[in-house]
């Protein structure tokens, strides 16, 4: 795949400190939480970090489509659409728990090219982009080997996740066979993952804007993400998720989700 050019990976920069300056002023302040139709928890903080985001695309691309996820689509069809989740666990930022994320991604002819995982709060900045190594906070990061289920620390972020009886049996076989798993994170997971600190993230009930921002962190570090059949994401709803640093557990954990 073609190197992404250095501009374009200075500007996702500049929109993630934007979005981060949002979420520094109203963070563990007494914001008002409003919810969306799917009961999901929204804030100013999310509205407006989108915004800021949103208004510097259109200011210096304003040819490039956007996906975000509070303020909707605008030219999807556009070489170049820059995918946006402003607050990606908006319930711990609500409770004060510093483990949102900023998610941005880059789609070039519907591809993930380009992606950043931003904590504003730690101060914690991964960005992956095509034709570049992933690097946390500057420097190169990587992921650990584990080619078996059974040395693995799997994370998720909730088992409440898995609507279906089917989905939750099929998590529950790869969970049964790991080493270890632990619960919260959201975007936040797979930017450990990246740095070697998780093995394995297994999800359901997401959204684009949850899952290709992550494509170029993961795959810049030496991991793996597709959707539960092994395939790429893509930008429909409900999307089911398989994240692993190592490509042999990917293909382990593929396999434990279809009754293997």
């Amino acid at each position: 795949m073609e190197r992404v050019p250095a501009t374009l990976v200075a500007f996702a920069h500049r929109l993630a400190d934007a979005a981060g300056e949002i979420q520094r002023r109203w963070f563990r302040t007494p914001v008002a939480v409003d919810s969306k139709p799917d009961s999901s928890p929204v804030t100013i903080a999310d509205r407006e970090a989108e915004a800021i985001m949103r208004e510097l695309v259109a200011r210096y691309r304003p040819e490039d489509g956007i996906l975000g996820e509070e303020h909707g689509r605008e030219r999807l069809e556009a070489e170049w659409v820059w995918v946006f989740d402003p607050i990606d666990g908006t319930k711990a930022f609500i409770s004060g728990r510093p483990l949102f994320v900023t998610l941005i991604g880059l789609l070039r002819e519907g591809r993930p090219v380009l992606g950043v995982i931003d904590q504003a709060i730690l101060g914690e900045r991964w960005i992956g982009a095509a034709g570049r190594p992933t690097l946390f906070n500057g420097r190169t990061c990587r992921t650990r080997p584990c080619p078996e289920l059974g040395r693995a620390l799997l994370s998720c972020t909730s088992p409440q996740m898995f609507a279906s009886p089917a989905e939750r049996a099929a998590f529950d076989r790869v969970l049964g066979r790991v080493r270890q798993a632990i619960w919260g994170g959201d975007g936040y997971a797979s930017g450990l993952l990246a740095s070697g600190f998780l093995d394995l993230v297994v999800e359901a009930d997401l959204e684009p804007y949850d899952v290709l921002p992550l494509v170029p962190v993961i795959e810049g570090a030496g991991g793996r993400l597709t959707d539960w059949e092994g395939r790429p994401p893509g930008l429909g709803p409900d999307q089911r998720m398989v994240v692993a640093g190592d490509p042999r557990l990917h293909e382990r954990a593929i396999a434990a989700l279809a009754g293997g």
